[in-house]
């Protein structure tokens, strides 16, 4: 995968199409990644210990990393992951204007 926890995404399909989040957590056995404020669901919570209280909260769930792109950071564009070499390592690059890629 391409994406990286940290990176900043756009969603190209889907419900959220469009939006921008910051990827939180990478899911490499089935090639998915949660991202901050996309494919939010309701989940039902039960109070597990006395006193705590029980309800209905939002929770960011999974999507497949194909429907989403990394946003470069300079020129602000969804935009496809290239490598290259430089100093014997092998580094991220923009596609669209070629720059580094944190």
């Amino acid at each position: 995968m391409n994406i990286k926890k940290g990176d900043t995404v756009k969603i190209l399909s889907g419900n959220d199409k469009g939006k921008t989040g910051e990827v939180l957590e990478i899911i490499p056995k089935t090639e998915k990644i949660v991202v901050k404020g996309v494919n939010i669901r309701k989940k039902h919570v039960k109070p597990r210990k006395q006193g705590e209280e029980g309800g209905i909260i939002s929770v960011e769930c999974a999507i497949h990393s194909s429907k989403a792109n990394v946003v470069c950071p300079k020129c602000g564009k969804a935009t496809r992951i290239g490598y290259s070499i430089e100093k014997n390592e092998k580094v991220r690059v923009c596609r669209k204007c070629g720059t580094k890629i944190k």
